[in-house]
């Protein structure tokens, strides 16, 4: 992709995120997720109704009387996207890939972010991480954000959602609203979750193409698995091998689901003909 063209799409994604996110998420995103980071302010007297588990007891040692911490939100938040480079996201049979649908919610959250003054980070990552853009704010760094999510080629086109993790929690030491996008065709990552779920505020965003879900009666069918450029040909007139793919499909979902929700993360699941907006703003509308 040449400089004008890429500089051509980053305008257009620009153009239709941002409208999103002044328009709708904006004020979403802040009532969402103000007041998740909290720091301590100072000390004052204990009065009737304040809740005992805030009490200073050093402080009331000191002065014989109770005393209670007070704590203000945070405003500045920091949010980090990952998202799932990996073979499989260049795979849609409608209108859009998934990476291409991945880009568009990354862009509309960072551009949300911006909005509230807050800063964004980027985890490119396949089965191992492909690039690191730490947090920060301004329309600046947003755009290199949307750069990169059209631009970067990676090295792997397989995908360890586990490694990605342990590498967030390394880098990232304070707490940060996550947002983790992918189709989740992975597993073994249940433990890194619920280790980077205590720390971080985590969502996991599962974008998937209807084709995932079941496979038509074709014939004779070659096909290649994207992370492994692995070609075989399938026999889709066998209805045991298409309740086979439909089984392993379920599989997948359910484990991500499961996963994410025992971890105390939240999930939206999307599929590429389907409107995100509308997913994204039904999520913030049930958490804030």
């Amino acid at each position: 992709m040449d400089t004008k063209e890429l500089l051509k799409k980053v305008r257009k994604i620009e153009i239709k995120t941002r409208r999103l996110s002044d328009h709708i998420f904006g004020g979403e995103y802040h009532s969402t997720f103000k007041g998740r980071g909290m720091t301590f302010s100072e000390v004052r007297q204990y009065q009737f109704g304040d809740d005992v588990r805030a009490i200073d007891w050093n402080v009331t040692a000191r002065y014989n009387e109770p005393f209670v911490k007070v704590f203000e939100e945070e405003r500045e938040l920091t949010m980090m996207l990952m998202v799932d480079v990996s073979g499989s996201e260049l795979f849609g049979t409608t209108n859009q890939f998934k990476k291409e649908i991945l880009t568009e919610i990354s862009a509309t959250l960072a551009f949300s972010a911006l909005q509230n003054n807050d800063k964004a980070g980027l985890i490119l990552f396949s089965d191992e991480v492909e690039l690191f853009i730490p947090p920060k704010k301004g329309k600046s760094h947003v755009l290199r954000i949307i750069r990169e999510l059209l631009e970067f080629k990676p090295k792997s086109n397989k995908t360890d959602i586990a490694w990605a993790l342990r590498y967030l929690s390394n880098v990232m030491k304070k707490k940060a609203i996550v947002f983790v996008l992918s189709d989740f065709i992975a597993d073994d990552y249940e433990q890194t979750l619920k280790i980077t779920g205590n720390k971080h505020d985590v969502t996991g965003i599962r974008v998937y193409d209807h084709r995932e879900e079941s496979i038509p009666n074709l014939g004779m069918v070659q096909m290649q698995d994207a992370e492994t450029s692995q070609l075989q040909i399938v026999n889709t007139q066998s209805k045991r091998v298409r309740q086979s793919y439909e089984k392993y499909h379920l599989e997948k979902v359910g484990y991500f689901n499961d996963t994410f929700k025992k971890s105390g993360c939240g999930v939206i699941s999307c599929r590429v003909d389907e409107s995100y907006v509308k997913k994204l703003l039904g999520y913030f509308k049930r958490r804030g």
